[in-house]
C-alpha cells in the first residue's frame, strides 16, 4: 500500500516539476484552460511540500528549484529508510 502511495506522489511531483519548467520557458501556456486546471490542481496538492523549501531557498531568477530539491530530498530519505529498515523492526 505504501509503495502505491509513494509511486502516485512521485508521479505527481515529476509532472509538477516538468510543468513548472515548461511554463517558465514558455513551452506551455498557463492561459489555456486544460493546462491551467492541471497546474493549479498539482500546485494545491504539492504546495505544502514546496512552501517551506521556497522560504529557505534564495530566488533563482524566476526558475523554481523547489520541486527538484523536494524530489531529491524525498529520494534521499527513502534510500536512508530503505537501507536502515532492519534497525526499525
Amino acid at each position: 500500500m505504501v509503495s502505491i502511495f509513494s509511486y502516485s506522489t512521485k508521479r505527481r511531483r515529476a509532472a509538477h516539476f516538468i510543468m513548472s519548467w515548461l511554463i517558465q520557458f514558455q513551452v506551455l501556456n498557463i492561459r489555456q484552460q486544460f493546462v491551467a486546471q492541471i497546474w493549479y490542481g498539482l500546485s494545491r496538492l504539492l504546495e505544502p511540500i514546496y512552501g517551506p523549501i521556497r522560504r529557505i531557498m534564495p530566488q533563482m531568477g524566476g526558475i523554481d528549484l523547489a520541486p527538484l530539491i523536494a524530489l531529491l530530498a524525498i529520494q534521499a530519505i527513502r534510500i536512508v529508510l530503505y537501507n536502515n529498515a532492519g534497525s526499525f523492526v
